[in-house]
């Protein structure tokens, strides 16, 4: 799997070894110094996927993030965050901003390679191999269409943008509807590596999918929380007495510890 990879990190000694442990997977690898020239690189030539370290000059990883996520040519992006931060605030706002996994610093070159590797497949941008591909089918769940081989998730015959973090978690789900996951169980969907970071990983991509495919977020009707044991994506919605209340009604969320 190749695969072209912009690495943001203003440490030139933690670059130079993220971009040597990438080069040995077979990655074309290229090093910026700084949030400005990042986003000048990522409007020059997309990539497969950017590293991102959240402390950087002039504009810094939370902004850049931020900007992808709000340009149509950068949005699909997947991006892996580093930060040397260990605030769990500091983790879910760049969770929130639409990064597709978090990584804190120092960590380990394998576990970072491991994660651009999961990120990579799950984006499905490179790795073909030349041979044939044969299209996941279209998954349909009520107004909701999830179309594998595009990429494309519609909702009320309106295209939805999602992270490709977002379009993994809305694929498992809708390939069962009505069957409820846990999150231990979309974590092994999503491949994940790192327990305490993945499981709000999960619940942050809940939170954000709920703003695009809900008509109304605070009561979810379609991705519905079935409280002591996960979520589930639903066809037919539920009666309006009985739609999610999600967080926003300030109620400690139940799924913690599934």
């Amino acid at each position: 799997m190749c695969a072209r990879v912009v690495v943001a990190e203003d440490d030139g000694k933690q670059a130079d070894l993220v971009r040597r442990y990438l080069e040995h997977e077979g990655h074309d690898v290229v090093v910026v110094y700084d949030g400005a020239t990042a986003l000048a690189e990522l409007r020059r030539r997309l990539p497969d996927l950017l590293i991102l370290d959240v402390m950087m000059p002039f504009v810094d990883g939370l902004d850049v993030c931020r900007t992808v996520r709000a340009e149509a040519g950068l949005a699909a992006l997947p991006v892996l965050m580093l930060t040397a931060r260990s605030a769990e605030d500091d983790l879910l706002l760049g969770l929130d901003l639409g990064a597709d996994d978090y990584l804190r610093k120092p960590s380990s070159p394998r576990e970072l390679v491991a994660r651009a590797r999961s990120l990579l497949r799950r984006g499905g941008r490179a790795g073909t191999g030349g041979g044939v591909v044969v299209p996941d089918p279209v998954l349909r769940v009520g107004p909701l269409t999830v179309d594998p081989g595009r990429h494309e998730v519609w909702a009320h015959d309106r295209r939805i943008h999602c992270t490709p973090g977002e379009f993994r978690l809305l694929e498992v789900l809708a390939s069962r509807p009505g069957q409820v996951f846990s999150r231990a169980q979309i974590l092994e969907q999503l491949h994940g590596f790192d327990r305490y970071l993945n499981v709000r990983t999960v619940d942050m991509h809940v939170m954000n999918l709920r703003k695009k495919i809900e008509q109304d977020p605070r009561r979810a009707r379609r991705l519905v929380t079935v409280y002591g044991f996960g979520y589930k994506l639903v066809g037919k919605e539920p009666p309006a007495d009985r739609a999610d209340p999600g967080p926003a009604t300030g109620r400690r969320n139940p799924d913690h510890g599934l």
